[in-house]
């Protein structure tokens, strides 16, 4: 089992979709031949981040590493690190209020996070909040498979067309049109 912990509370963590499981996969494919040569790394689920200050512990869908990872020094087997430069979420219907607010909360307390990225699992749609200097979020929303998605804290672009290759999305509600009189 794996879990969270977030101020005291054990949270444990559902299993993930294949849909979920492919796009982490897709979007950690895309991320790490883009940054190829560049002084940054993805790590995918595996790898746990600890909020100090919030005393949490996540275990991020995907997370980016600029420059030297840093280690929590309470975790002698090196396997939690304190300094993510971006982050992303991969979200259900089930999922998508918390990983919105309260885990969202919690990751703004990183100093080293820039960007915070939540992606739709059930729909085309990718989120990213981006830190300003000023400290405030930039939220930029991207719906469908052919728009261009810039993550500027690691100064790549991607393509949702590609995070979500493979993926089928349920067919849109049906809404009824009212009859004439």
């Amino acid at each position: 089992d794996k879990h969270e912990y977030h101020n005291g509370e054990i949270l444990m963590m559902s299993g993930g979709t294949k849909y979920h499981s492919l796009i982490i996969a897709n979007f950690i494919r895309e991320v790490g031949v883009a940054l190829k040569g560049k002084p940054c790394h993805v790590y995918d689920s595996n790898l746990r981040v600890r909020v100090r200050t919030t005393n949490s512990y996540m275990y991020p869908d995907l997370t980016v590493i600029c420059g030297e990872a840093h280690n929590d020094p309470d975790d002698p087997f090196k396997e939690t690190i304190t300094n993510p430069r971006l982050v992303v979420e991969v979200v259900s219907r089930s999922t998508e209020a918390y990983d919105r607010t309260a885990k969202f909360d919690v990751y703004r307390a990183i100093e080293s996070l820039h960007e915070y990225v939540v992606v739709m699992q059930d729909s085309p749609r990718i989120e990213t909040f981006y830190r300003q200097s000023g400290g405030s979020w930039l939220m930029t929303p991207v719906s469908g498979l052919d728009k261009t998605i810039r993550l500027r804290s690691i100064e790549i672009d991607v393509l949702p067309k590609e995070i979500y290759a493979g993926v089928e999305f349920p067919p849109e509600p049906h809404v009824a049109t009212p009859l004439a009189p």
